[in-house]
Parts: structure tokens; sequence; C-alpha cells
């Protein structure tokens, strides 16, 4: 793995971004992880293979798992209809009713609103999730499609889905990926708040300064306190939480995303340890819904243009502001690839061709 790491270095000095992370997951378990440039350019905190970043969402991919699993102990039905479990569905006017099934795989017609400004600084506490739930369907409620139509992404619907998680559940949703997922996958530095141990290995988030959203930033009315100031050709963003945890909240490192995806990669099994059948598995990377823009299993995608007879690559992106990330699988290939890096945007695409030639 050593030419693996000259060519990203080298990448590190080109690419837009101060620093990344890659692992990658085979069926036997991680075979490469490590991370390059920077974590934080006012300290010169190198990215390691423990820098925690903002995963976003590639938190759909956990909450579909989670969902996967209350369905496999018959606490819930993929053909549900939603209100079932979330009564504040039940103001959503529908010509049939929007099932989880559908929500999973973004064909329940939910709007898909810019997510900007569902974001507060970490020093301040966020809306309940249940408040927070309830505003977005009172400002959405007008379905853009019929259910089951058509894929059409929704952040929404994976709001949706984490109070699925926490009615069937009967805890929270925050706890319920604690301790049925994180915490059995011992991914320790992972959460959705900032610990004092993950603090200590965090990431900042960076956008270019000389960029186009960089310049929509006035018009976009970001919460205050979000953004922190100029650093070497960058704006540097202070901690910040998501608003609605389930479709993009989990903050963490990429050994320990790579530990998820081995569930994935390896059938539902890692370690020994089993968190999903194999069936169930098989049921997320099948594609069952196609839209204008993606083909859609249960949080992975794929873009009508990637793949070999659609089956090549399904993946998960996770971005906002100051971060950029991906969690790619190759079903044929049982192997995995994750990237995470601390930029809005930067050349990801060839860091994982870089990575995927080596492997």
């Amino acid at each position: 793995m050593e030419s693996l790491k000259a060519r990203l270095r080298e990448i590190a000095q080109q690419e837009p971004v101060p620093g990344f992370s890659v692992a990658v997951v085979k069926g036997d378990g991680v075979h490469f992880v490590d991370g390059f440039g920077l974590a934080d350019i006012a300290k010169q905190a190198p990215a390691t293979p423990d820098t925690v970043y903002m995963w976003f969402s590639m938190t759909k991919i956990v909450t579909a798992t989670a969902i996967m699993q209350l369905a496999e102990q018959g606490r819930l039905s993929l053909d549900d209809p939603v209100a079932n479990f979330v009564p504040q569905f039940l103001k959503i006017a529908s010509p049939s009713p929007v099932t989880i099934r559908q929500l999973l795989n973004h064909s329940s017609g939910l709007a898909n609103p810019m997510p900007i400004r569902w974001v507060h600084p970490a020093t301040d506490s966020g809306p309940e999730s249940s408040d927070f739930l309830a505003r977005l369907l009172n400002e959405n409620g007008r379905l853009k499609s019929n259910p089951g139509e058509r894929a059409s992404y929704s952040n929404i619907g994976y709001v949706v889905l984490g109070e699925i998680v926490a009615s069937a559940s009967g805890v929270p949703y925050k706890e319920y990926v604690r301790e049925k997922i994180l915490e059995p996958l011992d991914m320790n530095l992972t959460s959705f708040v900032y610990t004092s141990e993950m603090l200590q290995a965090a990431a900042v988030g960076y956008q270019k300064r000389l960029s186009a959203m960089t310049m929509l930033f006035p018009l976009m009315r970001i919460p205050r306190g979000i953004l922190d100031g100029r650093v070497d050709g960058y704006l540097a963003f202070n901690r910040f939480y998501l608003d609605g945890s389930s479709y993009g909240g989990l903050i963490g490192p990429v050994k320990d995303a790579a530990r998820f995806l081995g569930v994935h990669v390896n059938r539902g099994e890692v370690d020994g340890m089993r968190l999903l059948s194999s069936d169930s598995v098989a049921l997320m990377q099948q594609i069952s819904a196609r839209g204008g823009k993606l083909d859609v299993g249960f949080g992975w995608f794929r873009h009508h243009s990637e793949g070999i007879d659609g089956l090549d690559f399904l993946e998960q992106l996770g971005g906002g502001a100051g971060f950029f990330n991906v969690m790619r699988i190759y079903p044929r290939e049982s192997l995995g690839i994750v990237v995470m890096g601390n930029s809005t945007s930067y050349g990801m695409e060839r860091i994982i061709d870089i990575v995927k030639g080596e492997s």
C-alpha cells in the first residue's frame, strides 16, 4: 500500500481540500485506512484515520440499517403506512398512504427543500426532533408526486424515518443508533455530538473563499455562529450540529465508518457479529425505485450514468458546509471505499479512482 499512500499524498497537495481520510473495506475486514493533508490548518494538525468529520447524508445508511433491524424484529413492516408510527404524517394529503418502503427509497413524493438553515452552533441546543419534523411537514405538506411513482431524493423522508425508529423501538432515535449500531461495532469516536475525545481529533470544515458558493453565503441567511473566519484561502466553520439527526447528523472518523461499511460489504456480519441478515443487506442494495437522476435502493443510490448493467457500484454521498464524503460499495467485488474530507467540494472521484485502482 506504499504506492497508494504516495499517490494520495500527491493528491493532498493538488486538490482544493486541506485534508482527507480514506478507508478500504473487503469481505474479510478493513484493508487500508489513513489520512492525508491537514485536519486543522491553523494548528497544522494532520488528517489521520482518527480524524473526526461530519458525516452528513452518509448517516442515511445508518438510519436505513436501523429500520431494517426493526423490520427483522417484527416491530414494523416495510409496507406499513408511515402515519401508523408518525401521527404528524396524517396531515399529508395523498392519494394512497405513504409507506416506510417509499421513504427508504425516496419514492414517497415528499419535497426536498435546501437544508441550509437546518443547523445550529454546537454551543446551542437545537429543536426537539418531533418539533422540527412538525415544522417541516407544515411547510412542505404537499407531495411533489404520487407515492411510489418515482424516486426523488428527500431529506425530509429520512427525518421521518428517524421518528419511525423512535416510535417502533420505544427509545429516541439517537439512543437506538448508539445502542444497536455504534456500540456493537465499537465505533467509539462516532456520535451525534462532539465528546471531549472527539473534539481532540475533530477536523475543521472549510469552504474555498474564491467560489460561487461563498459569494452566495450572504443570501443564504446562515445562522449566526456557524461561520468562523478566513484561513489560508478558505472560510472556516465553527462546530455545528444538524437539526434532524437521522438524515445527516452523525460525526466520526473514517476508521469507524469503515467498521460500519463492513456490515454492508460482508452481508451483515463483522468480526463474527451479525447486525443484519444477509437478506436485509441484499434488499437494501437492490434498486427498487427510479427517478430522473437516480436509481435508488434503501439508502444506497447510483446515478443513471454509473455502473455496469446497473450493478457496478452503489453509494451514499455526505456533503454540507465544510465537508464532503462518500461511502461506496462494489457488491460484485465485495469491496467498499470511504473518503471523508474537510472541504465543501474537491475532486473526490479522482481520489476514489486511485484507491480503487490500487485495491
